[in-house]
This record gives C-alpha cells, structure tokens and sequence, in this order.
C-alpha cells in the first residue's frame, strides 16, 4: 500500500533534515558565542596594551596544533586559496580590530561588526549569484540596529580611522565566509586542517607585526595563562573549527547572522559583572536576538515576494535558505558560483 502524503514516511525526510539543520546551527553558534567572551578575557585576564600578542597566541599555536592532528597540508591551488582566507578570517581582521579597538568605544566597534551579514549578503550577490531575499535584509538592518540599541552609550565618539579600520575588519571577515562558501574544501579536508591552514597563516601575518609594534608582555600570570589557553582553545582552534564546518553546510544567510551572537553575549557577560541595561538596551538586545533568530527560518507566506523564489537557488537550497542537510551537497557546489 502506498504511504499518504501524510504518513510518517513521508514526513521523515523534512523532520530529520530539520533536525540536522537546528544541530548544525547551534554547533556553528558555540563559535561568535565564545568570541563574545573575548573582550571580558582581555580586560579581566590579560596583561594590558598588547592585543596583537594576545591575536598571535590565539592564532598561531592553534594553527600548529591542528596541522599537527590532522597531518594535512594544501595541495594545489588551496596553496593560495588558504593563504587569502588565513589573512582575511585572521590575520588581517586582528589587526584591523585590534586599530578599531583602540580608537573606539568598545559600543562603537561591536555595531560595526554586527553589520557583517548586510555585507555577506552584497558579496553573496555578486561572488556567488545569491540574491538575499527582502526577508533577510530588513533582518539584518534590524540586527544591527538592535545591537546598535545595547551598546552604544550618549558618549560613544567616532574617529574616522577607527570607524574605517571596523568597517575593514567586518568587511575582510565578510569576504571569507563569501569565498569560504565559494571555494568549499577540498576532497580529504576537513573543518579542522581548513582550520588549522587560515589560523597558521592568520599567526604568521601577526608574528611580524606583533614584534615590530608591541613586543612581549613583561610580565604573565597564572589568569593571563587562562585567558590565553581560552583563546587559543575555545576561542582558537575549537571556535573556527566550528565555524567552518557550519558555513560549510549553512546558506550565507543562516550562517552570517551567527555574529550577532557575539556581542550579545559579551553584554550578558558584562551583565554578571555589575553591569545593567536601560530599558532601551533590554528591547535592543530583544530585538537583535529576534534578528538572529528570524534568519534561520524561511519567510512566512505573507512575506514571500519575488525574490524570495530566487534566493538559494544558485547555492542548491530551497527557496531563502532551507536547509542542505549533506556536507557533499554544499561540496559538490563548491566548483561553482556556491555557497562556502
């Protein structure tokens, strides 16, 4: 006899695809959540006035670690291919931030980045033929503006080179997770070694830099010790292995707000240590957490416009972004105008 359209057998397929997205975003989720711990790490543990050490030691010995585990170098082209992504997802976006942390308000900064997925969704538009839908977009520009709400104060001042070098910073992550997606991984290559190549490349880009304009801290104690183990563990090598894997699997438009994660719990952090939030920061947070949130769902009927027929399609999802539940889907896209 032949099942219903009902029947279990028929819903099976979209309920374990279901399942096997909620698991992939929340994994990708552990990586802008322990990113979000960063800047407590740093002014709570670590020695100050010197934040590009602190990106040296979170990157390079991590890199080491996983090319050391995994045993697995370039081959090819991906020679050059992890050379680009290492200074794009590492080694110039610590330096970029570490300019716009210092010229900026720490409000100031975090809403620049949480502008990342407008700019994964301009380049997906033109890398990859992905054209975001109306739905995503007013997400986004709501996300930024939610986050915008929590963190910045009436005294938050802008400097045109800090604001430039945030901009900067945003724009050379938002590249690589574009041409991440676009350039896949190749066969025989997993999230770790990918990993492992950007975070080697991304130290080896900091080391010059680190020891011409900063030095070494004179002095490090057993708390400076932790903060550096965090960030080169969970906030290093763990946090990007996660986070390649799921924009390996994600479209851009699941993937990119993910971000917003990151300041949100750096302001719950900054909650258990005294601080408070206004009344006007409690609906900014509300509201970015709604941003985060509504991306991960295809639009509602009533929201579903033209564009939203055409969004994903080139990246071999369902309309706005359902999920591609196989990793050798996404892989087998990455010849092509694909997501990464």
């Amino acid at each position: 006899m032949n099942a219903s359209p009902t029947s279990p057998g028929h819903r099976a397929g979209p309920s374990r695809a279901t399942s096997v997205q909620v698991a992939t975003v929340a994994l990708t989720a552990i990586a802008p959540m322990s990113w979000g711990t960063t800047y407590a790490v740093t002014t709570e543990l670590l020695p100050p006035g010197h934040p590009l050490f602190a990106g040296l030691v979170r990157a390079l010995p991590a890199g080491l670690l996983a090319l050391a585990i995994t045993r697995a170098l370039p081959r090819g082209d991906w020679w050059w291919k992890a050379a680009v992504l290492g200074v794009l997802n590492i080694g110039a976006l610590f330096a970029l931030l570490f300019i716009s942390a210092e010229r900026l308000p720490g409000g100031v900064a975090a809403t620049l980045g949480a502008a990342q997925p407008l700019l994964v969704a301009g380049l997906a538009a033109l890398v990859l033929s992905d054209r975001p839908s109306g739905w995503r977009l007013v997400w986004g520009v709501l996300g930024v503006v939610g986050v915008g709400l929590v963190v910045l104060g009436p005294q938050a001042e802008l400097d045109a080179v800090g604001v430039v070098a945030g901009l900067g910073g945003t724009a050379s992550m938002a590249a690589g997770v574009v041409l991440t997606k676009r350039w896949g991984r190749p066969a025989g290559a997993g999230p770790m070694a990918v990993a492992g190549w950007q975070l080697t490349v991304g130290g080896l880009v900091l080391l010059p830099v680190t020891l011409l304009f900063e030095g070494v801290p004179g002095h490090v104690d057993a708390g400076a010790l932790g903060g550096y183990l965090w960030l080169g563990s969970m906030g290093g090598l763990i946090a990007y292995t996660l986070w390649f894997r799921g924009i390996g699997r994600l479209p851009v438009g699941a993937s990119a707000p993910l971000v917003l994660l990151s300041p949100l719990v750096a302001t719950v952090i900054g909650l258990t240590l005294g601080e408070s939030l206004s009344l006007l920061q409690a609906a900014g947070f509300v509201l970015a957490l709604a941003a985060l949130l509504a991306a991960q769902f295809p639009a509602p009927g009533w929201a579903r416009g033209r564009t939203a027929g055409t969004a994903g399609t080139r990246m071999g999802s369902a309309p706005d972004g359902a999920p591609v539940p196989t990793e050798g889907g996404a892989r087998a896209l990455a010849d092509g105008p694909a997501v990464r």
